[in-house]
């Protein structure tokens, strides 16, 4: 059986830290920058619309998984 050491203090009370909380807006504001590229009516086909903003989105995704999986 393993004893914890009391005044061991390498783990965090917490989850997260700071870093991922930064990290998590920092993901947040890219999916918001993603969607706000996909605003607009006047070409439903725009390149801008069909793949500039879904892969902003789709990264900012990945980078909130990134900072929510990140030690």
């Amino acid at each position: 059986m393993v004893k914890k050491n009391p005044t061991d203090n390498s783990k965090s009370p917490m989850a997260f830290t700071r870093k991922n909380y930064q990290l998590l807006l920092i993901s947040m504001a890219i999916v918001v920058v993603g969607f706000l590229l996909m605003i607009g009516d006047e070409n439903i086909y725009d390149i801008r619309k069909t793949l500039i903003a879904p892969v902003t989105v789709l990264a900012g995704f990945a980078f909130g998984i990134y900072a929510i999986l990140k030690k």
